[in-house]
């Protein structure tokens, strides 16, 4: 299959800058039966996404930062081309899509560049580390006409299809409050701390390509492969982490735009992490699901709603992740592995939930490459989805509760909008970013 623009319309920087610069709209050819797939970042998530976008498609091309789980996945797919700079691998001109599943840094300026580049773009939660990135994303994507996804699979799965289905279906009346909260970071990586001792990375780390766009610092224990989350420069935290599935069927089944404030609870953290937990509450303008503006509340670090405010028994124990609607007839509560429940469960004995289809996520993307079908997730959806989950960590920065300009993009005071984007290091600027 060839989807690749005609480069004569394209001008890229020295790869020493990592410039990808368009002139023109990039020109998609016809749809054929595989997607020839170069996979950046093949460990951890970056490996399940390999395998399941690989059924019926091509690797062609593997990059990680890691050279030991480059081999790795170059022992599954010997026959793609291996990288440990993802600018490289974007001059491929076989590759029609690619995955990016590398730190939350990265994301952006990856996915920018692949857009810039021609290819179809497959891109892990959250979209970007910022809020001006995940914009400029949602447009870029517009802009080039690319089949874009982000990797929220629960999106797909059949418990939140279902619990969208039972909002808009009416079950549970008009929503007047929602409540979000994760269990993350506990018991998966810390927050609320310095910077650890430098020392040397380890020999099959690129360290340089790792940092990308993320201000200089030398090596330390904590951030390859997992606990950069925690850290400010690198990750995004438990709203990161966990935001875009919590928050996506809130708003998904109650059609929510941008919020227009958010406040902050909990303590200020450091200028090097995440805090250990916050509550936040965010607040939105009512539809037609709703019976006013819509108070959603998000908890994380282990923080969990009032119990009081469940319909269930004073025996049963509150799901450590999980989203709850409260509407004027009823509760629904969400689970990420379980069918959903109606409460009180008295009140619903005689409702029959019909489960909704489970879709697969990967292969909607594939499929939607190959002209079948369109993604659940394009970044027209997951762009301004990644703002409204990022502008919580803007309120836990600040901590002041802020009021949200989304056309304009911006916040009531400098100290907020200083941190909607970010400066890239010099040799890693890119066009758009």
């Amino acid at each position: 299959m060839s989807q690749r623009l005609n480069r004569r319309n394209f001008i890229y920087g020295s790869l020493g800058l990592g410039l990808a610069t368009c002139t023109a709209k990039p020109t998609w050819a016809a749809a054929s039966s595989e997607v020839q797939i170069g996979c950046i970042g093949v460990g951890g998530k970056g490996w399940s996404d390999m395998e399941e976008t690989s059924a019926g498609n091509q690797i062609v091309a593997i990059c990680d930062v890691d050279e030991e789980r480059l081999a790795k996945a170059a022992e599954k797919f010997p026959k793609a081309k291996k990288y440990t700079d993802w600018r490289k691998l974007l001059e491929q001109t076989d590759v029609d899509a690619v995955t990016v599943s590398i730190p939350d840094h990265m994301h952006a300026p990856v996915t920018m560049s692949a857009l810039s580049a021609g290819k179809h773009t497959y891109t892990q939660k959250p979209l970007a580390h910022s809020v001006f990135e995940a914009r400029q994303l949602t447009l870029a994507a517009e802009r080039h006409g690319a089949i874009t996804q982000m990797g929220i699979q629960h999106h797909s799965n059949t418990f939140f299809k279902t619990a969208v289905q039972l909002v808009q279906g009416g079950t549970i009346g008009r929503v007047s409050d929602v409540h979000v909260w994760t269990d993350r970071p506990v018991g998966f990586w810390e927050q609320n701390k310095d910077r650890a001792t430098s020392k040397p990375a380890p020999d099959s780390l690129h360290w340089n390509n790792w940092l990308g766009v993320a201000p200089e610092r030398p090596y330390a224990d904590g951030y390859h492969p997992f606990h950069w989350r925690a850290f400010w420069d690198f990750g995004t935290g438990a709203l990161g982490d966990m935001g875009c599935h919590g928050m996506d069927p809130v708003i998904s089944a109650l059609e929510l735009g941008p919020p227009t404030s958010v406040t902050p609870t909990g303590p200020m953290p450091n200028n090097e992490t995440g805090p250990a937990w916050s509550i936040l509450q965010y607040e939105f303008p009512g539809t037609k699901w709703t019976s006013k503006s819509l108070p959603m509340t998000w908890y994380d670090g282990a923080k969990l709603p009032p119990r009081d405010l469940f319909e269930i028994p004073n025996d049963q124990k509150i799901l450590e992740n999980g989203i709850l609607f409260i509407g004027d007839k009823g509760q629904l509560l969400v689970d990420y592995f379980n069918p959903p429940t109606l409460l009180p469960k008295g009140d619903f004995a005689d409702t029959k939930i019909v489960a909704a289809p489970i879709d697969n996520h990967y292969t909607q993307w594939t499929d939607a490459i190959k002209g079948n079908g369109k993604t659940s997730c394009p970044f027209s959806y997951s762009g301004p989805l990644t703002e409204t989950v990022l502008l919580g960590n803007v309120a836990v920065r600040t901590g002041k509760a802020i009021k949200w300009d989304s056309k304009n993009m911006r916040c009531d005071m400098a100290s907020a909008n200083d941190l909607l984007r970010r400066e890239y290091r010099d040799g890693w600027k890119v066009a758009g970013l």
